[in-house]
Protein backbone atom coordinates (compact mmCIF):
# COMPACT_ATOMS: atom_id res chain seq x y z
CA UNK A 1 0.00 0.00 0.00
CA UNK A 2 1.11 3.73 -0.71
CA UNK A 3 2.53 5.52 2.29
CA UNK A 4 0.52 8.39 2.18
CA UNK A 5 -2.90 6.08 1.98
CA UNK A 6 -1.63 4.47 5.37
CA UNK A 7 -0.91 7.63 6.40
CA UNK A 8 -4.39 9.31 5.97
CA UNK A 9 -5.92 5.99 7.53
CA UNK A 10 -3.89 5.98 10.47
CA UNK A 11 -4.40 9.74 10.79
CA UNK A 12 -7.89 9.33 10.42
CA UNK A 13 -7.80 6.41 12.69
CA UNK A 14 -5.83 8.59 15.58
CA UNK A 15 -8.09 11.51 15.58
CA UNK A 16 -11.37 8.78 15.85
CA UNK A 17 -10.03 8.15 19.01
CA UNK A 18 -9.25 11.99 19.95
CA UNK A 19 -5.61 11.58 20.15
CA UNK A 20 -2.91 14.35 19.59
CA UNK A 21 0.13 13.45 17.54
CA UNK A 22 2.06 13.64 20.71
CA UNK A 23 0.01 11.77 22.89
CA UNK A 24 -0.05 8.67 20.51
CA UNK A 25 3.82 9.13 19.39
CA UNK A 26 4.32 8.79 23.13
CA UNK A 27 2.29 5.96 23.97
CA UNK A 28 4.29 3.71 21.12
CA UNK A 29 7.67 5.64 21.86
CA UNK A 30 8.64 7.08 18.94
CA UNK A 31 9.36 11.03 18.36
CA UNK A 32 6.20 13.28 17.36
CA UNK A 33 8.03 14.47 13.75
CA UNK A 34 7.83 10.43 13.40
CA UNK A 35 4.28 10.02 13.60
CA UNK A 36 3.72 13.55 11.17
CA UNK A 37 5.87 11.96 8.59
CA UNK A 38 4.64 9.02 8.85
CA UNK A 39 0.76 10.12 8.34
CA UNK A 40 2.31 12.78 5.61
CA UNK A 41 3.15 9.76 3.75
CA UNK A 42 6.85 10.90 3.60
CA UNK A 43 8.16 7.70 6.04
CA UNK A 44 7.41 4.14 5.96
CA UNK A 45 5.77 2.31 8.76
CA UNK A 46 7.56 -0.37 10.26
CA UNK A 47 5.42 -3.35 11.02
CA UNK A 48 6.07 -3.52 14.61
CA UNK A 49 5.44 0.70 14.50
CA UNK A 50 1.70 -0.81 13.02
CA UNK A 51 1.15 -2.99 15.32
CA UNK A 52 1.24 -0.78 18.04
CA UNK A 53 -0.84 1.94 16.43
CA UNK A 54 -3.32 -0.54 15.35
CA UNK A 55 -3.52 -1.53 19.23
CA UNK A 56 -3.34 1.97 20.15
CA UNK A 57 -6.44 3.07 17.98
CA UNK A 58 -8.60 -0.20 18.77
CA UNK A 59 -8.46 -1.51 15.50
CA UNK A 60 -6.92 -4.50 13.42
CA UNK A 61 -3.63 -3.91 11.39
CA UNK A 62 -4.74 -5.28 8.20
CA UNK A 63 -7.69 -2.82 8.23
CA UNK A 64 -5.21 -0.43 7.80
CA UNK A 65 -3.89 -2.29 4.92
CA UNK A 66 -6.77 -3.65 2.70
CA UNK A 67 -10.28 -2.19 1.68
CA UNK A 68 -11.45 -6.03 1.43
CA UNK A 69 -14.58 -6.68 4.10
CA UNK A 70 -13.09 -9.87 5.10
CA UNK A 71 -9.92 -8.56 6.92
CA UNK A 72 -13.02 -6.61 9.17
CA UNK A 73 -12.53 -7.84 12.92
CA UNK A 74 -15.89 -9.44 14.02
CA UNK A 75 -18.10 -6.67 15.73
CA UNK A 76 -18.38 -8.71 18.92
CA UNK A 77 -14.61 -8.88 19.50
CA UNK A 78 -14.44 -5.22 18.23
CA UNK A 79 -16.89 -3.26 20.20
CA UNK A 80 -16.17 -4.03 23.43
CA UNK A 81 -12.86 -3.05 23.05
CA UNK A 82 -13.80 0.27 21.09
CA UNK A 83 -17.00 1.26 23.43
CA UNK A 84 -15.00 0.70 27.12
CA UNK A 85 -17.90 1.43 28.39
CA UNK A 86 -19.94 -0.93 27.89
CA UNK A 87 -18.05 -3.27 30.37
CA UNK A 88 -18.75 -0.84 33.00
CA UNK A 89 -23.01 -0.26 31.67
CA UNK A 90 -25.11 -3.27 31.49
CA UNK A 91 -27.92 -1.35 29.83
CA UNK A 92 -25.74 0.39 27.83
CA UNK A 93 -23.78 -3.19 26.57
CA UNK A 94 -27.40 -4.17 26.02
CA UNK A 95 -28.86 -1.39 24.04
CA UNK A 96 -25.96 -1.54 21.77
CA UNK A 97 -25.60 -5.10 21.46
CA UNK A 98 -29.59 -5.14 20.18
CA UNK A 99 -29.09 -2.80 17.52
CA UNK A 100 -26.09 -4.60 16.73
CA UNK A 101 -28.32 -7.94 16.46
CA UNK A 102 -31.26 -6.14 14.98
CA UNK A 103 -29.21 -4.77 12.17
CA UNK A 104 -27.19 -7.78 11.65
CA UNK A 105 -30.62 -9.35 10.93
CA UNK A 106 -31.74 -6.22 8.36
CA UNK A 107 -28.07 -6.47 6.45
CA UNK A 108 -29.00 -10.08 5.68
CA UNK A 109 -32.49 -9.55 4.46
CA UNK A 110 -31.53 -6.78 2.45
CA UNK A 111 -28.76 -9.32 0.65
CA UNK A 112 -31.62 -11.49 0.02
CA UNK A 113 -33.94 -9.61 -1.51
CA UNK A 114 -30.86 -7.89 -3.23
CA UNK A 115 -31.87 -4.25 -1.77
CA UNK A 116 -28.64 -3.77 -0.58
CA UNK A 117 -28.55 0.66 -0.50
CA UNK A 118 -25.34 1.75 1.49
CA UNK A 119 -23.80 2.33 -1.72
CA UNK A 120 -26.45 5.05 -2.65
CA UNK A 121 -25.19 7.08 0.19
CA UNK A 122 -22.36 9.62 -0.94
CA UNK A 123 -19.09 9.18 -0.10
CA UNK A 124 -17.38 12.80 1.13
CA UNK A 125 -13.91 11.72 2.75
CA UNK A 126 -12.02 14.50 2.83
CA UNK A 127 -8.31 14.83 4.87
CA UNK A 128 -8.99 17.52 7.89
CA UNK A 129 -5.93 20.02 8.64
CA UNK A 130 -7.59 22.96 10.52
CA UNK A 131 -11.17 23.89 12.04
CA UNK A 132 -11.68 26.43 8.98
CA UNK A 133 -11.11 23.34 6.63
CA UNK A 134 -13.68 21.33 9.20
CA UNK A 135 -16.11 24.11 8.64
CA UNK A 136 -15.99 24.66 5.52
CA UNK A 137 -16.16 20.74 4.03
CA UNK A 138 -19.59 20.70 6.56
CA UNK A 139 -21.36 23.61 5.20
CA UNK A 140 -20.58 22.69 1.12
CA UNK A 141 -21.58 19.34 1.73
CA UNK A 142 -24.62 19.98 4.05
CA UNK A 143 -25.83 22.09 1.06
CA UNK A 144 -25.00 19.89 -1.65
CA UNK A 145 -27.24 17.12 0.46
CA UNK A 146 -30.13 19.52 0.79
CA UNK A 147 -29.79 19.71 -2.87
CA UNK A 148 -29.51 16.19 -3.45
CA UNK A 149 -32.54 14.99 -1.51
CA UNK A 150 -34.51 17.63 -2.31
CA UNK A 151 -35.09 18.94 0.70
CA UNK A 152 -34.61 22.98 -0.17
CA UNK A 153 -34.62 25.16 2.66
CA UNK A 154 -37.61 23.43 4.27
CA UNK A 155 -37.24 22.34 8.18
CA UNK A 156 -36.78 18.69 8.13
CA UNK A 157 -39.72 17.18 10.02
CA UNK A 158 -38.63 13.17 10.77
CA UNK A 159 -35.14 12.60 10.22
CA UNK A 160 -34.65 9.35 11.25
CA UNK A 161 -37.19 8.82 8.06
CA UNK A 162 -35.06 10.69 5.90
CA UNK A 163 -31.68 8.69 7.33
CA UNK A 164 -33.22 5.57 6.92
CA UNK A 165 -34.55 6.06 3.29
CA UNK A 166 -30.80 6.42 2.40
CA UNK A 167 -30.06 2.80 3.42
CA UNK A 168 -28.62 3.84 7.00
CA UNK A 169 -30.36 1.76 10.12
CA UNK A 170 -31.25 4.36 12.65
CA UNK A 171 -32.81 3.77 16.31
CA UNK A 172 -32.39 5.49 19.56
CA UNK A 173 -31.86 4.02 23.28
CA UNK A 174 -31.00 4.40 26.33
CA UNK A 175 -27.37 5.37 26.77
CA UNK A 176 -25.13 7.24 29.26
CA UNK A 177 -25.18 11.10 29.28
CA UNK A 178 -22.30 11.75 28.14
CA UNK A 179 -22.71 9.70 25.33
CA UNK A 180 -25.02 11.91 22.24
CA UNK A 181 -24.39 8.86 20.00
CA UNK A 182 -22.78 6.49 17.69
CA UNK A 183 -22.23 5.25 14.24
CA UNK A 184 -21.31 2.23 13.33
CA UNK A 185 -19.73 0.69 9.72
CA UNK A 186 -19.04 -2.77 9.40
CA UNK A 187 -19.94 -5.51 6.50
CA UNK A 188 -21.97 -7.38 8.86
CA UNK A 189 -24.65 -4.71 9.91
CA UNK A 190 -24.06 -2.25 7.04
CA UNK A 191 -24.63 1.72 8.45
CA UNK A 192 -25.80 2.31 11.49
CA UNK A 193 -26.80 5.12 13.64
CA UNK A 194 -27.44 4.98 17.37
CA UNK A 195 -28.28 8.44 19.47
CA UNK A 196 -29.27 8.86 23.23
CA UNK A 197 -33.17 8.51 24.02
CA UNK A 198 -32.83 9.82 27.11
CA UNK A 199 -31.98 13.36 25.22
CA UNK A 200 -34.95 16.01 24.46
CA UNK A 201 -36.21 16.03 21.25
CA UNK A 202 -33.82 18.53 19.85
CA UNK A 203 -30.97 16.96 21.10
CA UNK A 204 -31.92 13.91 19.30
CA UNK A 205 -32.00 15.70 15.89
CA UNK A 206 -29.02 17.49 16.12
CA UNK A 207 -27.40 14.11 17.39
CA UNK A 208 -29.19 12.13 14.33
CA UNK A 209 -27.39 14.71 12.03
CA UNK A 210 -24.17 14.91 13.61
CA UNK A 211 -23.96 10.99 13.21
CA UNK A 212 -24.91 11.29 9.31
CA UNK A 213 -22.30 13.55 8.83
CA UNK A 214 -19.86 10.58 9.92
CA UNK A 215 -21.52 8.26 7.52
CA UNK A 216 -21.11 11.09 4.77
CA UNK A 217 -17.47 11.87 5.78
CA UNK A 218 -15.88 8.93 8.17
CA UNK A 219 -17.58 5.54 7.15
CA UNK A 220 -14.13 4.19 6.77
CA UNK A 221 -14.06 4.10 10.45
CA UNK A 222 -15.66 0.63 11.56
CA UNK A 223 -17.37 3.37 14.75
CA UNK A 224 -17.82 6.84 15.57
CA UNK A 225 -18.85 7.54 19.23
CA UNK A 226 -19.61 10.67 19.86
CA UNK A 227 -18.86 11.97 23.35
CA UNK A 228 -17.62 15.05 25.14
CA UNK A 229 -14.59 13.85 25.81
CA UNK A 230 -13.88 13.84 22.37
CA UNK A 231 -15.46 17.13 21.33
CA UNK A 232 -12.12 18.62 20.08
CA UNK A 233 -11.52 16.35 17.24
CA UNK A 234 -11.45 17.75 13.94
CA UNK A 235 -13.61 15.07 12.68
CA UNK A 236 -16.33 16.16 15.51
CA UNK A 237 -16.15 19.95 15.21
CA UNK A 238 -16.91 18.77 11.57
CA UNK A 239 -20.01 16.26 11.62
CA UNK A 240 -20.87 19.33 14.16
CA UNK A 241 -21.06 21.93 12.03
CA UNK A 242 -22.94 19.76 9.46
CA UNK A 243 -25.61 19.16 11.35
CA UNK A 244 -26.23 22.63 12.57
CA UNK A 245 -25.85 23.42 8.20
CA UNK A 246 -28.20 20.10 7.32
CA UNK A 247 -30.71 21.46 10.24
CA UNK A 248 -30.62 25.08 9.45
CA UNK A 249 -29.68 25.95 5.58
CA UNK A 250 -28.07 29.33 5.45
CA UNK A 251 -30.68 30.50 3.12
CA UNK A 252 -33.26 29.26 4.97
CA UNK A 253 -32.47 31.18 8.39
CA UNK A 254 -32.28 34.58 5.37
CA UNK A 255 -35.52 33.35 4.78
CA UNK A 256 -36.50 33.36 8.10
CA UNK A 257 -35.05 36.78 8.84
CA UNK A 258 -36.32 38.22 5.63
CA UNK A 259 -40.11 37.19 6.88
CA UNK A 260 -39.10 39.04 10.33
CA UNK A 261 -37.66 41.78 8.34
CA UNK A 262 -34.62 41.18 11.10
CA UNK A 263 -31.16 40.89 10.25
CA UNK A 264 -30.59 43.66 7.67
CA UNK A 265 -26.92 46.34 8.03
CA UNK A 266 -28.40 49.19 9.95
CA UNK A 267 -27.79 51.17 7.00
CA UNK A 268 -28.06 49.95 3.25
CA UNK A 269 -27.30 51.47 -0.16
CA UNK A 270 -29.93 51.85 -3.05
CA UNK A 271 -28.67 51.61 -6.54
CA UNK A 272 -30.54 53.49 -8.93
CA UNK A 273 -29.61 53.34 -12.83
CA UNK A 274 -30.61 56.15 -15.02
CA UNK A 275 -31.30 54.78 -18.43
CA UNK A 276 -31.79 58.22 -20.25
CA UNK A 277 -28.55 59.33 -19.25
CA UNK A 278 -26.71 56.39 -18.51
CA UNK A 279 -25.41 56.60 -15.43
CA UNK A 280 -26.16 55.81 -11.81
CA UNK A 281 -27.17 57.18 -8.37
CA UNK A 282 -27.53 55.47 -4.82
CA UNK A 283 -29.04 56.28 -1.91
CA UNK A 284 -28.73 55.53 1.59
CA UNK A 285 -31.68 54.30 3.34
CA UNK A 286 -31.38 53.76 6.91
CA UNK A 287 -34.06 51.50 8.55
CA UNK A 288 -35.93 53.12 12.11
CA UNK A 289 -33.36 53.08 14.93
CA UNK A 290 -33.53 49.54 16.55
CA UNK A 291 -35.50 47.56 14.15
CA UNK A 292 -33.01 45.54 12.97
CA UNK A 293 -31.88 43.99 16.28
CA UNK A 294 -32.55 40.27 17.16
CA UNK A 295 -34.14 39.78 20.11
CA UNK A 296 -34.72 36.41 21.98
CA UNK A 297 -37.65 35.79 20.98
CA UNK A 298 -36.69 35.97 16.96
CA UNK A 299 -33.98 33.16 17.93
CA UNK A 300 -36.94 31.36 19.55
CA UNK A 301 -38.76 31.89 16.44
CA UNK A 302 -36.20 30.57 14.21
CA UNK A 303 -35.59 27.39 16.68
CA UNK A 304 -39.17 26.87 16.47
CA UNK A 305 -39.11 26.68 12.64
CA UNK A 306 -36.37 24.81 12.31
CA UNK A 307 -37.15 22.41 15.72
CA UNK A 308 -33.73 23.21 17.07
CA UNK A 309 -32.64 24.32 20.49
CA UNK A 310 -32.81 28.25 21.36
CA UNK A 311 -28.93 27.81 21.50
CA UNK A 312 -28.62 25.95 18.34
CA UNK A 313 -30.60 28.74 16.67
CA UNK A 314 -28.47 31.61 18.50
CA UNK A 315 -25.15 30.14 17.37
CA UNK A 316 -26.07 29.30 13.94
CA UNK A 317 -26.96 32.83 13.15
CA UNK A 318 -23.55 33.70 14.78
CA UNK A 319 -21.86 31.50 12.11
CA UNK A 320 -23.48 33.00 9.56
CA UNK A 321 -22.48 36.25 10.70
CA UNK A 322 -26.28 37.25 10.93
CA UNK A 323 -25.54 38.64 14.63
CA UNK A 324 -21.86 39.88 16.20
CA UNK A 325 -19.87 37.66 18.87
CA UNK A 326 -21.17 40.08 21.70
CA UNK A 327 -24.77 39.63 20.36
CA UNK A 328 -25.03 36.24 20.31
CA UNK A 329 -23.23 36.17 23.85
CA UNK A 330 -26.09 38.30 24.92
CA UNK A 331 -29.03 36.40 23.41
CA UNK A 332 -27.39 33.16 24.86
CA UNK A 333 -27.72 34.86 28.83
CA UNK A 334 -31.61 35.73 27.53
CA UNK A 335 -32.21 32.07 27.14
CA UNK A 336 -34.24 31.53 29.44
CA UNK A 337 -36.30 34.18 28.51
CA UNK A 338 -36.76 32.15 25.16
CA UNK A 339 -37.75 28.94 26.31
CA UNK A 340 -40.14 30.36 28.54
CA UNK A 341 -41.40 31.80 25.33
CA UNK A 342 -41.39 28.66 23.74
CA UNK A 343 -43.46 27.18 27.18
CA UNK A 344 -46.32 30.01 26.47
CA UNK A 345 -46.29 28.54 22.81
CA UNK A 346 -46.43 25.49 23.84
CA UNK A 347 -43.27 24.09 21.95
CA UNK A 348 -41.88 22.38 25.32
CA UNK A 349 -40.78 19.74 23.02
CA UNK A 350 -38.49 21.94 21.95
CA UNK A 351 -36.42 23.03 25.19
CA UNK A 352 -33.33 21.29 26.23
CA UNK A 353 -34.93 20.44 29.53
CA UNK A 354 -37.80 18.68 27.80
CA UNK A 355 -39.10 15.15 28.92
CA UNK A 356 -38.05 12.75 26.85
CA UNK A 357 -41.53 11.09 26.67
CA UNK A 358 -41.80 11.30 22.80
CA UNK A 359 -38.51 9.30 22.77
CA UNK A 360 -40.47 6.68 23.74
CA UNK A 361 -42.28 6.39 20.75
CA UNK A 362 -39.61 6.38 18.53
CA UNK A 363 -36.69 4.28 19.80
CA UNK A 364 -37.06 1.76 17.19
CA UNK A 365 -39.94 2.83 15.14
CA UNK A 366 -38.13 3.60 12.00
CA UNK A 367 -36.11 0.56 12.55
CA UNK A 368 -38.51 -1.57 13.19
CA UNK A 369 -40.52 -0.25 10.17
CA UNK A 370 -37.70 -1.16 8.11
CA UNK A 371 -37.45 -4.19 9.49
CA UNK A 372 -40.89 -5.38 8.77
CA UNK A 373 -40.86 -4.63 5.46
CA UNK A 374 -37.71 -6.48 4.93
CA UNK A 375 -39.00 -9.37 6.34
CA UNK A 376 -42.53 -9.25 5.54
CA UNK A 377 -41.58 -9.28 1.82
CA UNK A 378 -38.93 -12.23 2.09
CA UNK A 379 -41.56 -14.33 3.12
CA UNK A 380 -43.78 -13.37 0.83
CA UNK A 381 -40.95 -14.53 -2.00
CA UNK A 382 -40.25 -17.54 -0.10
CA UNK A 383 -36.87 -16.30 0.99
CA UNK A 384 -37.07 -17.00 4.50
CA UNK A 385 -39.57 -19.91 6.51
CA UNK A 386 -42.76 -19.11 8.48
CA UNK A 387 -40.65 -19.76 11.41
CA UNK A 388 -37.53 -17.65 10.70
CA UNK A 389 -40.94 -14.84 10.50
CA UNK A 390 -42.01 -15.30 13.90
CA UNK A 391 -38.20 -15.14 15.14
CA UNK A 392 -37.72 -11.96 13.90
CA UNK A 393 -41.32 -10.27 14.95
CA UNK A 394 -39.81 -11.64 18.63
CA UNK A 395 -36.87 -9.94 18.19
CA UNK A 396 -38.82 -6.85 17.79
CA UNK A 397 -40.91 -7.26 20.56
CA UNK A 398 -43.91 -7.57 17.98
CA UNK A 399 -46.80 -10.14 18.28
CA UNK A 400 -45.76 -12.46 16.07
CA UNK A 401 -49.48 -13.78 15.24
CA UNK A 402 -49.77 -10.43 13.63
CA UNK A 403 -47.26 -10.29 11.75
CA UNK A 404 -47.81 -13.78 10.14
CA UNK A 405 -51.06 -12.60 9.47
CA UNK A 406 -50.05 -9.81 7.55
CA UNK A 407 -47.20 -11.54 5.20
CA UNK A 408 -49.67 -14.08 4.52
CA UNK A 409 -51.95 -11.30 3.25
CA UNK A 410 -49.14 -10.56 0.59
CA UNK A 411 -48.86 -14.12 -0.77
CA UNK A 412 -52.61 -13.52 -1.30
CA UNK A 413 -52.82 -11.45 -4.46
CA UNK A 414 -53.62 -7.68 -4.95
Amino acid sequence: MEPLTLGRRLRAARERRGLNQQSAAEAIDIPRTALTNIEAGTRSVSTAELMQLASLYGRQPAAFLSDDDETMEELSIFLPRALPEMQGSEGFGAAVQRMVDLCKVGAHLRRQLDQHRDAVVPNYRAALHSTTEAIRQAEMVASEERRRLGLGNAPLSNLAEIITAEGIWVAAAELPDDFSGLFLSHADVGLAILVNGGHSLVRRRFSYAHEYAHALFDREEVIAATRRTNASALVEKRANAFAAAFLMPAEGVSEQLQQIKKGYPSRQTQIIFDVANNSMSDTEIRPPSGSQTVTYQDVATIAKHFLVSYEAAAWRMRSLNRISQVDAQELISKKEFGNDYLKMLQFTELLDDSSPETGEREREQELRSELIRLATEAFRREEITLPRLREIAMKLDLPANEVVSLARALTSGP
